[in-house]
C-alpha cells in the first residue's frame, strides 16, 4: 500500500507494520514488565482515550480516528528497536517462535477477527477467497478449529496445494470461471430444488477486482461477506448480490488486544503454523518484496537479531 501509494507517509520512514522481539526498556508511567520479556507488538498507537470508539466495546477502539499506525505513519519494526503503545503489546507465548511471530501482529489478528465477525456456528460453512495468501493459509487453520467447514478458493496452483494442506474441507481453483465456483459451493452446501444453496459467509482476501462479487455470489441470501483485500482499483459488489440476495457486506481491518490474546492462544492450543521465508538482515527485505510482487505463498520474515 504504501509502495503503490494507497496511503501517504512521512519520509524518512521505518517501515514493516509487523514486529515481534524483547522488552529493553519502559516509561517512567509503565508497569508490569520486565527486561527481556518475550512480546508481539502492536501496530496502532495514540488511542486519545476518549472518542466513542476508545470509550465503546474494546473491539471498537482500533477505528479511533487520533491512532497512527507502525510502519505507515509511526517508525515500524525494520530497526534494532521499536517503540510501542505498552497498553496494546502482547505477550508472546514462548511456544510460538520468533519468526513466525511477526504475521500474527496483522495477518493473524486480521484474520482472527474477520472469522469472528458472521458469528459462525460450529458446522456452518466459511469460504476464504484468497485462501492460500499470508492471511488465507491462516485462517483455514483458526475457521478450522472453530469447527467450521471450509472452502478455500485461490487462482494459483501454489495457493491450492497450500489451501488443501491447511485442512480445507474443498479446494476450487477460480481459474475455471464464476460459474464453476459457484455451483460448487451451492452443490457442496445442499442445494436442491426448494434450496439455493450457498456458504454462511465469505471472507475475501484477494485482491482481484472479480473478487469481493465473487464473494457475495458463493454465499447464501442474508449471509455475510467480510471485505478485507483492499485493492487499489477499489471494491464493487453487483446489486443483485445486496439487493435482491440480501447478502450482506462488512468491512474488517486488525482486531482488539482480547481478540488478539484468544488468537494467541487458539495458535498454541492447536498447533496454528505460519508458512513464511525467513531472512537475515535488511539486506534480504528486496528479496521478499520480489517474492510478494511474484505472488509466492506464504509471508516473508527479516530477523534482525539470533534470538
Amino acid at each position: 500500500m504504501l509502495m503503490n501509494g494507497t496511503y501517504p507517509f512521512p519520509l524518512p520512514l521505518t517501515v514493516s507494520h509487523e514486529g515481534a522481539g524483547t522488552v529493553a526498556a519502559w516509561g517512567s508511567e509503565v508497569t508490569g514488565w520486565e527486561v527481556g520479556e518475550r512480546v508481539l507488538c502492536p501496530i496502532a498507537s495514540g488511542h486519545c482515550g476518549k472518542c466513542r470508539h476508545c470509550k465503546g466495546e474494546e473491539a471498537y477502539q482500533r477505528y479511533c480516528f487520533k491512532a497512527k499506525q507502525r510502519g505507515v505513519q509511526l517508525a515500524g519494526a525494520f530497526a534494532e528497536y521499536m517503540l510501542v503503545d505498552a497498553e496494546e503489546t502482547l505477550r508472546l507465548p514462548a511456544a510460538i517462535p520468533f519468526d513466525m511471530a511477526p504475521p500474527l501482529a496483522c495477518a493473524g489478528r486480521t484474520i482472527h477477527t474477520a472469522i469472528s465477525l458472521p458469528s459462525l456456528a460450529p458446522g456452518s460453512t466459511l469460504c476464504i477467497l484468497g485462501s492460500g495468501g499470508g492471511l488465507g493459509h491462516i485462517g483455514i487453520q483458526f475457521a478450522k478449529s472453530l469447527g467450521l467447514r471450509v472452502i478455500g478458493i485461490d487462482a494459483r496452483d501454489a495457493a491450492l496445494t497450500l489451501s488443501t494442506e491447511m485442512g480445507a474441507d474443498l479446494v476450487l481453483d477460480a481459474r475455471k470461471g464464476d460459474a464453476f465456483v459457484i455451483e460448487s459451493v451451492r452443490t457442496f452446501t445442499g442445494a436442491s430444488a426448494d434450496e439455493e444453496g450457498g456458504a454462511d459467509a465469505a471472507i475475501n482476501v484477494a485482491e482481484a477486482p472479480t473478487a469481493p462479487g465473487l464473494a457475495a455470489a458463493v454465499t447464501r441470501r442474508q449471509g455475510t461477506v467480510v471485505q478485507v483485500a483492499a485493492p487499489v482499483e477499489g471494491i464493487g459488489f453487483p446489486f443483485h448480490e445486496l439487493l435482491i440476495r440480501d447478502v450482506r457486506v462488512r468491512g474488517s481491518f486488525l482486531g482488539g488486544k482480547r481478540s488478539a490474546e484468544r488468537m494467541l492462544e487458539m495458535v498454541v492450543e492447536r498447533g496454528v503454523v505460519v508458512k513464511r521465508e525467513v531472512v537475515s538482515g535488511l539486506e534480504g527485505v528486496n528479496g521478499l518484496v520480489e517474492r510478494a510482487e511474484r505472488g509466492d505463498v506464504g509471508k516473508g520474515v527479516v530477523r534482525l537479531r539470533e534470538e
